[in-house]
């Protein structure tokens, strides 16, 4: 059984402009998402993939991708990976992010999180660390990171 999240994705997505709504529907959901325009291109479990243009409201002073606009990216990443791949027994909440800035980002980028292998979920909360890379147009590494989830299974 798959959380209301991934449900809705798995219906969007198979639809001509499903995925573009899926991911205006999460940016009411969470607004500050809305602030990278960000475009879900894939959930599974175990791995996302979303990408944002860039545009002036993402720039820095130097008009590349601001940092922490990239951070925002990545957690969206994470989190829609997150909600694909822990099952609605569980619950998780963000408990840390690092993140090394490897290179300017002139274009816009593609954030994919991906976990080498799926955990088993217990009755025991746990700490699941999650990779993030995020890549140029060029396909060049510009943030990676690791954020980690605080995963418990819900009460009730």
């Amino acid at each position: 059984m798959a959380n209301s999240t991934y449900g809705l994705w798995e219906r969007l997505s198979r639809v001509p402009g499903g995925r573009r709504l899926f991911s205006a529907a999460m940016c009411l959901r969470v607004p500050y998402f809305g602030t990278v325009l960000p475009h879900v291109r894939e959930i599974r479990p175990g791995r996302c993939e979303v990408s944002a243009p860039k545009w002036w409201g993402v720039h820095n002073h130097i008009g590349t991708f601001h940092a922490i606009a990239a951070c925002n990216l990545a957690e969206i990443a994470m989190g829609m990976l997150a909600e694909a791949t822990v099952p609605p027994t569980h619950r998780w909440l963000p408990k840390g992010m690092t993140v090394e800035y490897v290179a300017k980002a002139g274009s816009g980028l593609r954030a994919v999180a991906e976990l080498p292998e799926i955990p088993e979920f217990t009755d025991e909360g746990f700490a699941l660390s999650v990779p993030v890379t995020i890549r140029d147009k060029r396909g060049e590494a510009v943030v990676t990171g690791v954020i980690t989830i605080w995963v418990t299974r819900r009460r009730g």
